[in-house]
């Protein structure tokens, strides 16, 4: 027990476990731990922390490192200091100024050392960061850096500092964590929390919701139902004479100041204003009532909040969450749900009202928070150019912004074109609804959502829908309240298509709103019907004006654009992803040094790039060097493309091969075949192919498409067909 603090087992063995891992000369150098919101992750730290410094000789310097967002820096560092005052607890500023000492605790605020124009990283009277550490390993010390909240601030530049330590364990915690190859890794599971009474026996996704009840407004009807609920919770504590005030955090994802302010509107009304303090607001630029919010008796029964506090706040009283939509579609973010699982007296009452705790939001996907690609299966390694592919230099395009595509008109034929191709439409409005109906559009005068409703234990039952019941409900449409739900679905088919959203939402009333303008027209919806039908359609509006774009055939930059031109040689020094294999080998002919074949696993490249690299390693009579270029970036060989309305996108064909005669090769790799099938998934695939054969010829380049069938790879450099059964498609071998 340190200072008082009750002991649990399972906090307790983490704790040995990170005692022994980081004791341990042969252990991982990361050690990641699993610990659902609630375990108490700062005790189980702390006591992790004063138990090394009591057990060693006192020559390490831990670095615990918070996310800026909630002050949570500030909040570990005098939990710290009141459970183990013994401990030299200190801020960045403090161990910059003095040094990173042996026995010391610096806790970071990572925005200090993340952000632009932080004076923590300027050179200037004092030594900026890298050089205190620097100095730190000249007088011996050791650096443990703890990760606190681990998937956030997962950047390269992040990485960069963390790496600067040069630390002899980094401890990653999260409650999202993934469990890796080449970490050690420690997972409290969430059963012995709840076990414990720390945490909520269950989550409540949306009681009472009525999939027969027509809604007329979301954030109306949720609100509602939460208050409700918040009543009832409260009754259950007055029963049992306990002083605790039920709180109800509204998250609004992206702080619409229109939902906002509805929002606070439908409150008021309700008899909960900011002025009688049942109402709080804690938002990046405004904050009201907040003093009086996280002891269990606080004022506030409501807290309206963005994602900014879903990860270091403390607030054991919250026990509801209403989770707005502002686009229509959002994923429900699983880890904002600890914000509400904790128990506020750390036990069970008995009582299922007090120990569930609640969700209600109109989301239908739920997703955990998983580790960033700095950490998922995979390590990076930076590696240097050989001197034979130095000088190596290419001419690489890219866009050229005179030039915008189609006008609206042009744009607006070809969709119509497209669509009355696919569906079979004319001028038969009636046959044309049916047509479409018929292929999976729906005409509903509604908004339909799909939501979850149920008990689920664990967060991990949520996620993966263990014993979901999913609820159809129906909501009138509203065209002030849902405009912001429209424009996010023409914003969805904007992403795939790269139109202005105003265009795209001019194309989509020409073609199935009510107007005085009848060209183009395939069905005349009222206006709150239109809203309807682009709502509930936008999954498959964007796959069919996605597959439009595609509709290129041979005609590419040739007879309109004259794309920019710059200079392309290799870079001198490449960060590559690599994971661990059995059997390391050097692959000889990669035009980078140290090159492996940790590189070309399933976890960092596809099927055919990976048969293909090995196959040109098998080529010394013939092959020189080869490059893999990256996927996007301004330091790579670009080709710019045409859709089919004509909008500019950058193609980065895969990899550069120079052959000893001195021939060079670009390779563009796609999926083969299997079973008859295709697994190309691009379906800008011919688009590709015409501008990359004439960038060839252009610059008297050899090229080529590589796919695979059972694992022979074969290339086609002619003209594209799906289909590998054709004569264009031949073995790789007869051409590199």
């Amino acid at each position: 027990m340190v200072n008082g603090i009750m002991d649990f087992e399972f906090q307790d063995n983490c704790v040995e476990f990170l005692i022994d891992k980081t004791l341990d000369p042969a252990s991982k150098q990361v050690i990641t731990v699993k610990a659902p919101t609630g375990a108490g992750k700062t005790v189980m730290l702390i006591k992790y922390v004063d138990e090394y410094l009591k057990n060693t000789s006192g020559n390490t310097a831990f670095v615990w490192l918070c996310p800026g967002k909630g002050d949570l820096e500030q909040q570990s560092m005098d939990k710290m200091s009141e459970l183990t005052p013994q401990r030299d607890t200190r801020n960045l500023l403090y161990s910059m100024l003095m040094g990173f000492e042996g026995g010391s605790v610096t806790f970071i605020n990572w925005e200090l050392v993340t952000k632009k124009g932080n004076t923590a990283l300027k050179d200037g009277e004092k030594a900026n960061l890298f050089e205190t550490i620097a100095a730190a390993h000249r007088d011996g010390i050791q650096f443990v850096v703890i990760i606190d909240e681990e998937h956030l601030n997962n950047t390269k530049k992040a990485d960069d500092i963390i790496r600067a330590f040069a630390a002899k364990n980094i401890i990653r915690v999260s409650a999202t964590a993934q469990k890796v190859a080449h970490h050690e890794y420690y997972e409290i599971p969430e059963d012995e929390v709840i076990n414990a009474g720390l945490i909520t026996r269950a989550i409540y996704v949306n009681e009472g919701v009525d999939e027969k009840k027509q809604i007329t407004n979301d954030y109306e009807y949720l609100l509602e139902l939460a208050d409700e609920k918040r009543k009832e919770i409260q009754a259950g504590y007055d029963a049992i004479k306990t002083k605790i005030r039920p709180l109800v955090l509204i998250q609004f994802p992206m702080g619409q100041p229109e939902t906002i302010a509805g929002v606070e509107a439908k409150l008021e009304s309700m008899g909960y204003t900011y002025d009688n303090g049942m109402v709080s607001i804690w938002m990046s630029d405004i904050k009201r009532n907040i003093d009086d919010l996280t002891g269990n008796d606080g004022s506030p029964a409501f807290l309206l909040m963005k994602q900014a506090i879903s990860t270091g706040w403390d607030c054991p009283r919250a026990k509801i969450l209403v989770k707005l939509r502002e686009g229509g579609s959002e994923d429900f973010q699983i880890q904002t749900i600890g914000r509400i699982r904790r128990m506020p007296e750390k036990k069970h009452y008995g009582l299922n009202t007090l120990d569930y705790c609640y969700i209600y939001t109109l989301d239908s996907h739920y997703k955990m928070g998983l580790m960033s690609s700095m950490d998922k299966a995979y390590q990076v390694r930076r590696l240097f150019v050989r001197d034979e592919a130095k000088d190596f230099v290419l001419t690489k395009e890219l866009r050229n912004l005179d030039f915008d595509g189609l006008g609206e008109r042009e744009t607006l034929e070809k969709v119509y074109e497209y669509f009355k191709k696919k569906y079979s439409l004319g001028s038969d409005m009636r046959i044309n609804r049916e047509n479409l109906e018929a292929c999976g559009y729906n005409f509903d005068h509604e908004i339909d959502s799909k939501i979850l409703q149920g008990i689920f234990r664990t967060t991990e039952e949520l996620a993966s829908g263990v014993g979901k019941n999913n609820v159809t409900i129906k909501t009138a449409v509203n065209t002030h309240s849902h405009g912001i739900y429209l424009l996010h679905s023409v914003d969805e088919i904007k992403k795939v298509t790269g139109l202005q959203s105003q265009k795209v939402k001019n194309i989509l009333r020409r073609m199935f709103s009510k107007g005085k303008k009848t060209k183009y027209k395939f069905v005349a919806l009222e206006n709150s019907d239109f809203y309807a039908f682009i709502i509930n359609n936008v999954k498959q509006l964007k796959i069919d004006f996605k597959g439009c774009t595609a509709q290129m055939g041979g005609r590419q930059m040739s007879f309109v654009l004259e794309p920019k031109q710059a200079e392309f040689s290799i870079p001198e020094m490449e960060i590559y992803k690599y994971s661990e294999v059995k059997k390391r080998q050097l692959m000889r002919l990669n035009a980078y040094l140290e090159y492996t074949n940790e590189f070309i696993t399933d976890k960092t490249r596809s099927m055919p790039e990976r048969l293909f690299e090995r196959y040109c390693e098998t080529r010394p009579d013939r092959i020189e060097w080869v490059y893999k270029n990256g996927d996007t970036g301004q330091q790579y060989l670009s080709i710019v493309y045409l859709d089919g309305f004509l909008k500019q996108w950058l193609f980065y064909p895969d990899y550069i091969v120079k052959t000893n005669d001195g021939q060079v090769w670009l390779i563009e790799t796609k999926g083969g075949e299997v079973a008859g099938h295709s697994k190309n998934i691009d379906i800008q695939v011919e688009n590709k192919f015409i501008a990359f054969k004439q960038y060839a010829e252009k610059y008297k380049l050899n090229f080529g498409f590589v796919r695979d069938i059972n694992e022979d790879l074969f290339i086609n450099n002619t003209e594209y067909h799906e289909d590998m059964s054709h004569d264009s498609w031949r073995p790789l071998s007869d051409l590199l």
